[in-house]
């Protein structure tokens, strides 16, 4: 697949989720009578979407697990920061960049770049102290960037999100209750 035709799929993909986004902030995401009317993909939709992030970051089968969701509106109104020492950022303060990005990683991809999805190795201790491999790291597109440029999403093994708008020089843990 050549970058062109993988460009179309990353924004029908984006456009695809934000569309159903958007129909279940307004629809409550809930349909009659309160049960939920999300039904899992199908075997051949998540079978090409692996098969995408796979080839997105090189033919490696393995793919970082998704964030956690929150479980329930209880879950979210729970919502404690990994280190209080750690700054936090409103979901919906982060560029539209970013919420496209958290989109891509719930859904597992495909990725923009190679190198999104790969183990953050915390180098500069400024996240939580975890074993390797507990930290993944994804791009932010910047627009009028010619590269990969600063920004960043690195997520934790137990779903917590963190961003960074200067190359890890800080972060922010992402509060998904507003």
């Amino acid at each position: 697949m050549n970058s062109r035709n993988r460009l179309v799929g990353l924004v029908a993909v984006i456009l695809l989720g934000l569309a159903a986004g958007i129909a279940a902030l307004l629809n409550g995401g809930n349909g009659p009578g309160g049960a939920s009317t999300a039904k899992p993909p199908s075997a051949a939709s998540t079978t090409g979407s692996a098969a995408s992030a796979a080839a997105t970051r090189g033919g490696t089968a393995s793919a970082p697990r998704p964030s956690a969701p929150a479980k329930s509106p209880t879950a979210r109104a729970t919502w404690t920061p990994t280190d209080p020492a750690l700054a936090d950022v409103c979901r919906s303060e982060l560029p539209a960049q970013a919420l496209d990005t958290l989109g891509l990683i719930a859904r597992g991809g495909p990725y923009p770049y190679r190198s999104d999805g790969v183990v953050f190795e915390n180098r500069e201790g400024r996240l939580p102290r975890q074993g390797n491999g507990y930290y993944h790291e994804f791009t932010v597109v910047t627009p009028g960037s010619g590269d990969r440029g600063t920004r960043r999403i690195v997520t934790g093994g137990t779903g917590e999100q963190y961003w960074t708008a200067d190359h890890y020089a800080t972060f922010q843990e992402v509060d998904p209750r507003c």
